[in-house]
C-alpha cells in the first residue's frame, strides 16, 4: 500500500472532513494537485457519482473559517482556488486547444501554441469608515438575508489605484467622501478566488445615500451599539474589532 496523503477534497465550496473537521488521509492520484507543506498534502475534486466514505461529511469552507486555525483555512482556501482555476482552463485563451498541467509550477500549458496560464487574483478592497470617535459605518447588503451589517467593499477596476476604489466605492454604494485613508491587512478570499484589501478612513462629507441594488440599509453605530456583524474568522470581523474595541 502506497503512503497517505493529507488530502483537500472538494465538492464545489464544501470539504469533506471527518466528525472533528479534520482533513482525510487517502492514497494519491496521477491527477492530484500536490502541495508542499510540511508533508505531502494534496487537493481534488470529489467527483460526483463518487460515495462520500463513512466517517466523513462535505462541510461548507466558510463554516471552517470559525473552526479552524488561520494557517489551516488559509491552506484549504489555496487549495480550492487552485482547483477551480484547473477546472476552469481545460483550454487554451489563445487557440481553444486542450491544456495540459505544467510538470513544475502552478501552470496550465498549451501544447498546440505554447500559451502558459497562471491562476489569477481578483483585488477587492474592504474599508471600515469611522466618523468621530466613536462611530464606525455598516452597512447591509441586499443579498444578505439576516440581520447582519458588514463593511463597503467592492472590486478593484481596470486602471485604478486601490485607494480610488476605496474612494469610488463608498461614493457608489453609501454617497459619501472619505479622508485618510490608510491599509491594514490583506486576506485570502475563496468565494471564488478574491484577495480582500483592507483599509481604515474616516468620513469627509456628504449624506448617506444608498446604491439600491446593492444597499439595503447603512448607518453609522455607536462602538458600543454594533447590530450583528461578519463572523469571526472573516477579515471583516477583525476589522471591525480592532477599529471598536482599540484602547
Amino acid at each position: 500500500m502506497s503512503e497517505l496523503s493529507l488530502a483537500y477534497i472538494f465538492n464545489h465550496q464544501q470539504l469533506l472532513v471527518d466528525q472533528n473537521l479534520q482533513l482525510p488521509k487517502v492514497e494519491k492520484l496521477a491527477s492530484d494537485l500536490l502541495f508542499t507543506h510540511n508533508e505531502q498534502v494534496i487537493a481534488r475534486d470529489l467527483l460526483s457519482e463518487e460515495a462520500i466514505p463513512e466517517g466523513l461529511q462535505l462541510v461548507p469552507i466558510r463554516q471552517l473559517i470559525s473552526n479552524w486555525s488561520k494557517e489551516q483555512f488559509l491552506q484549504a482556501s489555496r487549495a480550492v482556488q487552485l482547483l477551480e482555476w484547473r477546472r476552469n482552463h481545460k483550454f487554451c485563451s489563445h487557440c481553444g486547444h486542450a491544456t495540459e498541467v505544467h510538470s513544475s509550477e502552478y501552470a496550465m500549458v498549451c501544447p498546440s501554441c505554447g500559451y502558459h496560464q497562471y491562476p489569477r487574483v481578483n483585488p477587492c478592497i474592504i474599508t471600515i469608515i469611522t466618523k468621530g470617535d466613536d462611530e464606525v459605518l455598516l452597512a447591509k447588503s441586499i443579498h444578505n438575508k439576516t440581520n447582519m451589517y458588514g463593511l463597503i467593499a467592492g472590486f478593484v477596476e481596470v486602471g485604478e489605484t486601490l485607494e480610488e476604489a476605496v474612494q469610488r466605492e463608498a461614493l457608489e454604494e453609501v454617497g459619501i467622501k472619505l479622508k485618510n485613508i490608510q491599509y491594514m491587512s490583506s486576506q485570502p478570499w475563496p468565494f471564488p478566488s478574491n484577495l480582500m484589501i483592507a483599509f481604515r478612513a474616516e468620513y469627509e462629507s456628504g449624506e448617506i445615500s444608498l446604491q439600491e441594488d446593492e444597499i439595503a440599509d447603512a448607518q453609522f453605530f455607536k462602538f458600543d451599539q454594533l447590530p450583528e456583524i461578519p463572523f469571526k474568522g472573516s477579515i471583516a470581523h477583525a476589522m471591525i474589532t480592532q477599529v471598536t474595541q482599540a484602547k
